[in-house]
Parts: C-alpha cells; structure tokens; sequence
C-alpha cells in the first residue's frame, strides 16, 4: 500500500528540522495519539547528516479487528530516521523506516522538507508491506490509513508547536 501526504508550514526547513528532532515535540506527539514516548536518541550533528531512532507505545483501538487479533492491544513502533545534510537551499531529506514489535509490517518513506520561498513544503512518499502469506495485503491495507496518518501527525503538528514555542 502506498503512502503520500503534503503540507506546507510557513517555517524555514532549519526550523522544521529543529522541532522535529525535539524530545518534547515527539512526546507531545505520541500521546496526542494516546501512546508514551518510550526513548529518543539522535547520531550525529543535525546541522549535518545525522539519523535518530524514535521508540514509542501505542495503542490499537482504531485498528481494524483483523489487525489486532495479530498484534494485541499496543503496539512498540521504533522509528528510524536517516537524515542527508542540508542542500544548498536549505532542503533536507530524510529516509525513514519504522519496524513495529510482533506485526508483520514493513514500513519505508522519504520524507522530504523542501525550502519554498520563506516556508517548509513537507513531502512524505512511502510504502506499507506485510510478509504474511495470504493475509500480507489485507493487514498492509488495514494498517497503511493508522501509519500514514502517524507519520503525518508530525508535519501537521510542527506548526502548531512553531508557532506556540
């Protein structure tokens, strides 16, 4: 299944960036949803490249009952974040993967933060794979809507956290 969102925030990259990498932001983040911010660590310096790895808990209530019957009530999500250095204008990439405990899922994105003019155009293309047999196309299809809208939370809530802090 695959994933894509789009947004626009009228902050620079750097400072997309910068709340993006932020331990309070990401815990925010993960209870808005109902779930805890179980760790966060960042490799490198973020005006390079560098990479986090993101763990979080989170509950299953508004998955399908197909899913959950294979997955439990909660579910530990460690997202992996490997971010290029800057281009020359700003942009930034960042390839992500996300592994979840005890589900069959695979989940790999580009996001993109592209400089447009003054803001922060916000791309995210990725795909939503399952290997169990038979049933990997429909756990992947019950579940793309929860991830995507997971990792879309991030873009959606950076602005509100810009313009609050």
């Amino acid at each position: 299944m695959a994933l894509s969102a789009s947004t626009t925030l009228p902050h620079s990259v750097e400072s997309v960036t910068a709340v993006f990498v932020n331990q309070d932001f990401l815990r925010h983040t993960s209870e808005l949803v109902g779930g805890t911010l179980e760790s966060f660590t960042v490799d490198g310096d973020t005006a390079g490249a560098f990479s986090t790895t993101t763990v979080r808990t989170i509950p299953t209530t508004r998955m399908p009952d197909i899913a959950r019957k294979f997955v439990g009530e909660t579910l530990k999500v460690t997202q992996l974040e490997a971010w290029d250095a800057p281009a020359a204008d700003g942009s930034r990439l960042s390839n992500i993967t996300l592994k979840v405990s005890g589900a069959p899922l695979d989940v790999k994105a580009v996001q993109r933060l592209i400089a447009d003019g003054g803001g922060t155009r916000i791309e995210l293309d990725g795909t939503v794979t399952s290997s169990v047999p038979f049933l990997g196309g429909k756990i992947a299809e019950a579940a793309e809507p929860m991830v995507g809208k997971a990792l879309n939370i991030q873009s959606t809530q950076a602005r509100a956290w810009l313009e609050s802090h």
